[in-house]
């Protein structure tokens, strides 16, 4: 993350995160994140390198960008000595992005001891929304 970006939370958590990172998937599709918080996380990648034969960003990209604003969001929600992991997710693709950069804000819907829920809305470089998803984390005790 640059110095133009934001990490929100408890300071050992955002120091978890930021000693993991966002894993080799994020990093192989050119995401950047620019807010990260339990509550709230943006991140942004380029359609070039991520479409699919017909030229429109792959489904899956929307998707893989979701999963890891939500997931990332509800690392954070967990806490040094916890971790989250995905187990349920829906998306609703609604609109094809060509060129530029898809952007998801991470919103958080619920934030508990056990589960988180977020919902990510992702639009293109004019605003208009493309997908839409939803994910559950569980938390877990380290091991």
């Amino acid at each position: 993350m640059t110095d133009e970006q934001t990490v929100q939370g408890p300071p050992a958590a955002v120091a978890e995160y930021l000693e993991r990172g966002m894993g080799q998937l994020a990093d192989k599709m050119g995401m950047v994140v620019t807010e990260l918080g339990a509550d709230r996380a943006v991140a942004s990648i380029p359609v070039e390198g991520n479409r699919q034969p017909a030229g429109l960003l792959h489904g899956g990209a929307y998707v893989v960008l979701a999963e890891s604003l939500g997931s990332m969001a509800a690392n954070i929600h967990a806490g040094p000595g916890r971790y989250a992991v995905g187990i349920e997710l829906s998306a609703s693709h609604t609109r094809s992005a060509t060129s530029g950069r898809v952007t998801g804000t991470c919103t958080a819907i619920h934030l508990g001891g056990t589960l988180t829920t977020h919902e990510i809305v992702l639009t293109d470089d004019e605003g208009r929304r493309c997908s839409t998803v939803r994910i559950t984390n569980i938390i877990r005790d380290a091991r």
